[in-house]
C-alpha cells in the first residue's frame, strides 16, 4: 500500500500552541474565551482535532460505539475498546487536552474497580482525563479519582449511557424539580474534585445559571451559548453521521458527500477500465528482461 512511514518535512511547521492543561483551561474561562472540545476516535480525526490551535480539548467520546464501531447504544461498548480507540487518539493529538469516556459498567460497581480502570485508561490509553456521566450518586467515585490523582470532567444533564432508563434522548431540567436537581448534581462532582463539566440538553437558562453557580469550566453540548464551551461529536460536526441529527447539532463540513462521490468515481473509474492507468499508474519492467523473463518460461 501506498501508505508507509516518512520522514519529518522540514517545511512543516509545528502548531504554535503549548499543550494545553488544567490551569490553561481555567485561565479560558476567567478570561471569558470560549473553550472549543470535539470529539476523536482514531489517528485521522485525532490529527484533524489537532490540526487547529483553537482546539483546546480532544474527547475520545463513547459516541465511537455507534459512529465508529455500528452499535446501537453506548452502553455496549467496552473498557478494551475504548483503550484501543484511546491508544490511537493519543498517538494523533499534539496540544489539546486529551480525555476519554469511562464506558458503561467500568465505574459503577465499586470505587475499587473504577479507580483500577481510570489507571487502565491513563497508562494504557494514554489520556490526561477522564470523563463519567452521573450526578451526586458518583460523587464518592469521583472524589476518590481525583485524590489519586485522575483528572475527572463530570457529565450531567441528559446521560446518553442511560437512554433506557431516561426513556431516551430526552431533554433534561424542564421542570422546576428537574432543574433543581440537575444544580444539585453540579455543585455535588464540583466539591468531589472534577476540573470540568459536560452540560447536556438542558435548557439555555439552566446552562446559563449552571455556569454561573459554578467556578469550573462548563462546557455545553445543547445546553445554550452561555457556557464556558462547547462540546460536538465529530461525525456530527463534519457531516459523516447520517443518523438522527439534534436541534443541537450545527454540520460545519459535508464529508460524506465528498466521500459517497470519491467511492462513486473510484468504482467507476476500475469499471470502464480507466484505473489504473497503464502508463502514469502502473509500474514497468525493462523490456530486455522482460523477453528474457519470457524466453526462461519456454525453455
Amino acid at each position: 500500500m501506498s501508505v508507509r512511514p516518512q520522514a519529518a518535512d522540514p517545511t512543516v511547521q509545528p502548531i504554535p500552541r503549548k499543550k494545553v492543561t488544567i490551569q490553561a483551561l481555567n485561565a479560558l474561562r476567567a478570561s471569558k474565551t470560549p473553550i472549543t472540545m470535539i470529539t476523536a476516535y482514531d489517528y485521522p480525526s485525532a490529527l484533524a482535532c489537532s490540526s487547529s490551535t483553537l482546539t483546546d480539548i480532544t474527547l475520545v467520546g463513547d459516541s465511537l460505539a455507534q459512529v465508529c464501531l455500528g452499535y446501537s447504544s453506548t452502553t455496549q461498548l467496552t473498557l478494551r475498546e475504548m483503550i484501543h480507540h484511546a491508544q490511537a487518539v493519543s498517538r494523533g493529538t499534539t496540544h489539546p487536552f486529551l480525555v476519554a469516556d469511562m464506558p458503561f459498567g467500568s465505574y459503577h460497581t465499586t470505587t475499587a474497580d473504577a479507580v483500577a480502570n481510570a489507571v487502565r485508561l491513563v497508562q494504557e490509553g494514554r489520556v490526561e482525563g477522564v470523563k463519567l456521566e452521573g450526578g451526586k450518586e458518583i460523587v464518592d467515585v469521583v472524589r476518590r479519582l481525583t485524590e489519586v490523582g485522575i483528572p475527572v470532567m463530570a457529565h450531567i444533564g441528559l446521560l446518553p449511557q442511560r437512554h433506557s432508563a431516561l426513556s431516551g434522548y430526552k431533554v433534561q431540567g424542564r421542570s422546576v424539580e428537574g432543574a433543581k436537581r440537575v444544580v444539585q448534581d453540579a455543585l455535588a462532582l464540583q466539591d468531589a474534585g472534577a476540573f470540568a463539566m459536560v452540560v447536556e440538553a438542558v435548557p439555555k437558562e439552566l446552562g446559563k445559571y449552571i455556569t454561573e453557580q459554578l467556578k469550573i469550566p462548563t462546557i455545553g453540548i445543547g445546553a445554550g451559548p452561555w457556557t464556558n464551551g462547547q462540546v460536538l461529536v465529530y461525525d456530527d460536526a463534519m457531516g459523516t453521521w447520517s443518523g438522527h441529527k439534534a436541534k443541537f447539532v450545527r454540520r460545519f463540513a459535508n464529508l460524506k458527500e465528498v466521500r459517497d462521490t470519491g467511492i462513486q468515481k473510484y468504482a467507476e473509474a476500475v469499471r470502464d477500465g480507466s484505473f489504473p492507468d497503464e502508463n502514469t499508474e502502473s509500474y514497468a519492467m525493462d523490456k530486455e528482461l522482460w523477453q528474457k523473463f519470457l524466453k526462461s518460461e519456454t525453455t
